[in-house]
C-alpha cells in the first residue's frame, strides 16, 4: 500500500472527543477533605472498571463532568480498601468547583493531548514563538489543560524570550480574560517589581491620588515569592475578592480601589503561573514584565509608574540590571499603548517595620493616620512615588508633587479616602497580631552594616506569612545605625509553636541575615 493510500489519522476535535468518550467511566463522587490548594485532584481505585483500558494512570490528566460543570484534574491511583471501586475521591478545590454532593455520578475521561505544548518544546530548542502560539498556550492554560510540570516547563522557557516574544506574551496574557474600559482619562496605576520586604506603598498612594481626583482602579497580586502581596495586606482591612461590577461601583464612587486581580478575571493566566512560580522561586524579566503589564492593559490603565528597588538582595540587584529591565518595560509598554514611568529606588533594606500581611497593614494605617510612631521611610517613599504620579498626570509642576501628596496625608484626606474605599469594598475590618513571638537581639555592639532582604523575607514566610496573615517579622533597625549588645533587632510572630521554631531554626542557621560590626 502506498503512503497516499494509508487511512487518514487527522481527526477533528469532536472526533477525538467521541473516541475518548468510548472509554468514559461513570463514578460516584466522594468527599475526603484533601486540601490541594487551587490544584484540581482526583483519586480512584486502580481496579475500577475499564481503568487500564481507558489509559488511566497516576498523574494522568482527566476530564470530569457533572451536569454543565466540567474541569480537568490530575488523577492519582490508589489501592486503599477505604475507596470503593465505583467511587472517585475529589480534593476540596475540585469538589467546590464542580458543586457536587456525596454520591453524585460523574463522567470521567482521559483528557485530550495539548497541541499547544509543542510550542514549549520548540522554544526549548531555540525556536522564536509567534503571537498565535502564545495565544494558544494561554487559552489552554486558562482552561486548566496544562499540568504543573508543563507550566513549570513553560515558565522556565520564559527566561529566554526576546523583546518581540515578550510583547506577544503580554498581549496573549492580557486577552486571556476580561478587559476593562473606563470613561475617565487618564487611568493611573503604580506597581513595584518586588523583592523588598514591607514595601506596602500602594495602599497609601491609592487614597492620596483618589483624594486628589485621579482615577486609580488598582488591581493587585497576592504573594508569589514574598511574605505578602498588596492583595494579602489589603485583605486584612477590607474584602479584595470583588466582582467586576462591584469594583466598578467602588471606583465610580471613590475614584480608586485596591482589589485582587484574580477575582475580576484580569489576565487570569497570570494567577495560574503564580502557584508554579512560588514553588520554583523563579521570576524571569520577560515573565515579570508580561505579568505586570498584561494586568495593567486588562484593567484599562493608561499611565503606569513602576517602582524598581535596586539592591544586592532585592529582586533587581544592580543599576545595569535595572536599566535592562527598564528598557524592556518601556518597549513592551509602548507596544501595548501604555505610558510608562520608572522610578529606580533604594532597595538595600526592608521598608517600614512590618513584614507580613497584618504587620504591614498596621504600618499602612499608622502612616495614613499620621501617627507619631509611623515608619518614616514608608511615609517618605509613598510621598515620593505619589508625587511623581501627580506631576505626570495631575498637572502639578515638577518638584511640587511630593508637597501636594504630603498635604493630602497631613490634613487627613488620604485616611478619610482610604476608609471610604474600604467601606465601599465591603467594610473595614479589625485585626490582631499572632500569639507566638520571639525577640531576636544583637549579640554584639556595633553598626548595622548589611541586611539581607531575601533571608528576612524567608524568616517571615517560615513563620507562616502570608497564609497565616498575622505571622511575620517586626523590624526595629535600619542600615548604619548603632546598636548595643542585647538590643532587640526584630520580633518573629507566628500562629503556632512549630512555625515559630521553623523560622528560628532558619535564623540560627543563617547568622549573617543582619551583619553588625565596625565600619571599615
Amino acid at each position: 500500500m502506498s503512503r497516499d493510500n494509508l487511512p487518514s489519522t487527522d481527526l477533528t476535535s469532536d472526533q477525538r472527543t467521541s473516541l475518548l468518550s468510548v472509554s468514559a467511566l461513570t463514578l460516584k463522587a466522594r468527599k475526603i477533605g484533601l486540601d490541594t490548594r487551587k490544584h484540581y485532584v482526583a483519586i480512584i481505585r486502580g481496579d475500577c472498571a475499564l481503568c487500564r483500558s481507558a489509559g488511566f494512570r497516576s498523574e494522568a490528566r482527566v476530564n470530569i463532568v457533572f451536569g454543565d460543570s466540567k474541569i480537568i484534574a490530575t488523577l492519582y491511583i490508589a489501592t486503599s480498601p477505604f475507596i470503593n471501586a465505583d467511587e472517585i475521591c475529589l480534593s476540596e478545590s475540585t469538589w467546590k468547583k464542580l458543586g457536587v454532593e456525596d454520591g453524585d455520578k460523574l463522567i470521567v475521561t482521559l483528557a485530550n493531548t495539548i497541541d499547544s505544548f509543542s510550542a514549549v518544546r520548540a522554544k526549548l530548542h531555540g525556536k522564536t514563538l509567534s503571537d498565535l502560539e502564545f495565544k494558544a498556550m494561554m487559552n489552554d492554560m486558562v482552561e486548566g489543560r496544562y499540568s504543573d510540570i508543563q507550566l513549570a516547563a513553560f515558565i522556565t522557557t520564559c527566561v529566554n524570550l526576546n523583546r518581540d516574544e515578550t510583547i506577544s506574551l503580554t498581549r496573549a496574557m492580557s486577552e486571556s480574560g476580561r478587559q476593562l474600559k473606563w470613561s475617565h482619562y487618564p487611568i493611573v496605576d503604580k506597581h513595584c517589581v518586588g523583592g523588598l520586604p514591607g514595601n506596602r506603598t500602594t495602599m497609601i498612594i491609592v487614597p492620596i491620588l483618589a483624594a486628589y481626583g485621579l482615577t486609580i482602579p488598582k488591581t493587585s497580586s497576592r504573594a508569589i515569592t514574598s511574605p505578602a502581596g498588596t492583595a494579602d495586606t489589603m485583605e486584612v482591612l477590607a474584602p479584595v475578592n470583588l466582582t467586576v461590577e462591584h469594583m466598578r461601583k467602588v471606583v465610580d464612587q471613590e475614584g480608586g480601589c485596591v482589589v485582587w486581580g484574580g477575582s475580576v478575571d484580569l489576565s487570569p493566566v497570570d494567577d495560574v503561573f503564580v502557584q508554579v512560580e512560588r514553588a520554583l522561586d523563579l521570576d524571569s524579566q520577560s515573565q515579570l514584565v508580561a505579568s505586570v503589564l498584561s494586568k495593567k492593559v486588562a484593567a484599562g490603565s493608561t499611565h503606569i509608574l513602576i517602582d524598581m528597588p535596586i539592591g544586592p538582595t532585592a529582586k533587581v540587584r544592580s543599576h545595569n540590571e535595572a536599566n535592562i529591565l527598564s528598557r524592556l518595560f518601556f518597549e513592551v509598554g509602548e507596544a501595548m499603548g501604555l505610558k510608562i514611568e520608572i522610578a529606580q529606588t533604594n532597595g538595600q533594606q526592608p521598608v517600614g517595620r512590618g513584614i507580613g500581611p497584618v504587620l504591614e497593614a498596621r504600618d499602612v494605617l499608622s502612616v495614613l493616620k499620621v501617627e507619631k510612631e509611623a515608619p518614616q521611610d514608608l511615609r517618605d517613599r509613598s510621598l515620593f512615588l505619589a508625587g511623581k504620579i501627580l506631576e505626570s498626570c495631575g498637572g502639578i509642576s515638577p518638584g511640587e508633587g511630593i508637597v501636594e501628596a504630603q498635604k493630602i496625608i497631613d490634613d487627613g484626606r488620604a485616611y478619610k479616602k482610604f476608609e471610604a474605599i474600604c467601606n465601599a469594598q465591603g467594610g473595614m475590618k479589625d485585626f490582631t497580631l499572632a500569639k507566638y513571638t520571639h525577640v531576636i537581639t544583637s549579640n554584639q555592639k556595633g553598626t548595622v552594616l548589611d541586611i539581607d532582604n531575601r533571608r528576612i523575607a524567608r524568616i517571615a514566610k517560615l513563620a507562616g506569612a502570608p497564609d497565616a496573615p498575622a505571622a511575620g517579622v517586626d523590624f526595629y533597625i535600619s542600615l548604619n545605625i548603632q546598636v548595643e549588645k542585647g538590643q532587640p533587632l526584630f520580633t518573629i510572630y507566628a500562629e503556632s509553636p512549630g512555625e515559630l521554631n521553623y523560622a528560628l531554626h532558619y535564623f540560627h542557621s543563617h547568622p549573617d541575615v543582619i551583619l553588625i560590626g565596625e565600619i571599615p
